[in-house]
């Protein structure tokens, strides 16, 4: 029976997260406790400042259409903040504001990428990036994260797969769902390799960038020669708790933020005006409750490493940066693609099987911490008392 669909749907995956968030609401429907750690989404309300000033925007008027690229004055506050927070000089006409940030994973993949193509991506990792590629036509070239390095991408692996065919390298630090972060000198490296290909573009996730516990966050944008080279992907979901909001940018060489723009005028057409009102008061106004948040995390981050520890059958690294943990579940009595359902089901406990970051998350799971200590210490002791029944 002939198809209505495009055969490149068959290429489209999805974000697990939400589909096992949908399970664990089906089951509290039904009158289930469910301890949701499988979703990444701050568990703050978006600070009131930044809620004060939406507000005022939608009754001062800006509640129709803006141009595609952005309010000037966002693109202008944007770039502010990128060139002191990044180290580089940004313009306005470099900044494009999307509807989140994930819009310029597929726009700059639209906009560079061709059949056939190489793309080098982290893998486990975000997984819209596996699936924009093989939608696209391209090859995905994944570069494997290791317990043993940290989850840090591995320089020497980059340098090793970059061919004459690789287009795009897709870099995502801090990173989800691990945690790992790049040093400078594995930064380095892989600029070494790729500053003089002219045919080659480096995507720098970067949207956990304000979420690190241990040393400073850098881009590789900042490295000589390399921010011409590289499209900065950042949003304010994460840092400001506005996933609902979805209000994201990219920052790239100007030739390559008209071709998004035109991406957004063509789907899009631009992002909602008082969002962006209220993203400039997220940029210049206080930071005290995005800095409280971390500290919060970071809290959480030691309840739940040593509580997973604790657990027969898994081992937990702590993660350098984001609401993430990547335990190893090697050791337990199951299946790791179906160690999540028995522990929703069982335990009561949401969390996504490391597989749904990619084939390379085989064996691990994850779980974002942002919950309350109270929720994780819960989840912690229905889980172990689960496992211990195996």
């Amino acid at each position: 029976m002939t198809s209505i669909f495009a055969r490149r749907m068959q290429e489209l995956g999805t974000e697990t997260a939400f589909e096992v968030l949908a399970k664990a609401k089906a089951l509290e429907k039904q009158g289930h406790e469910i301890i949701h750690l499988e979703i990444g989404e701050p568990d703050f309300d978006t600070p009131k400042n930044i809620r004060d000033a939406a507000a005022k925007a939608m009754n001062s008027g800006y509640t129709h259409y803006v141009p595609a690229a952005g309010i000037p004055e966002f693109r202008e506050a944007i770039a502010e903040y990128i060139s002191r927070t990044r180290n580089i000089d940004v313009r306005p006409e470099e900044v494009v504001v999307t509807p989140g940030a994930k819009p310029i994973i597929f726009f700059s993949m639209l906009a560079c990428v061709e059949v056939g193509n190489e793309v080098m991506y982290p893998n486990p990792g975000f997984p819209i990036y596996e699936s924009m590629i093989k939608f696209l036509g391209a090859k995905p070239v994944p570069m494997v994260l290791k317990e043993e390095n940290n989850f840090a991408i591995d320089a020497d692996d980059v340098v090793e797969k970059v061919s004459d065919k690789t287009k795009m390298i897709i870099l995502n630090f801090p990173e989800n769902p691990t945690g790992g972060v790049l040093t400078k000198e594995s930064l380095e490296s892989i600029a070494d390799k790729v500053k003089d290909r002219d045919d080659l573009i480096i995507v720098s996730d970067e949207v956990y960038s304000r979420c690190i516990y241990e040393g400073q966050h850098r881009s590789i944008a900042s490295l000589p020669g390399m921010k011409k080279k590289t499209a900065i992907i950042d949003g304010f979901s994460k840092t400001y708790a506005m996933t609902g909001w979805r209000l994201g940018y990219g920052i790239m060489r100007k030739d390559l933020a008209e071709k998004i723009t035109q991406l957004m005028i063509n789907s899009n057409s631009c992002t909602c005006a008082f969002s962006q009102i209220a993203g400039i008061e997220a940029l210049r106004g206080p930071q005290d409750d995005a800095e409280k948040m971390v500290e919060q995390f970071r809290r959480r981050r030691e309840v739940i490493v040593s509580g997973l520890n604790r657990i027969s059958g898994m081992t937990c690294k702590k993660p350098q940066a984001t609401f993430y943990v990547f335990p190893n579940v090697k050791g337990v009595n199951m299946d790791s693609r179906k160690l999540p359902d028995y522990l929703l089901n069982k335990a009561g406990v949401a969390g996504l099987s490391g597989t749904a970051f990619g084939e390379c998350g085989e064996g691990y799971m994850r779980f974002s911490f942002a919950n309350s200590i109270p929720n994780i210490e819960k989840a912690l002791e229905q889980m172990e008392e689960a496992i211990q029944s195996l």
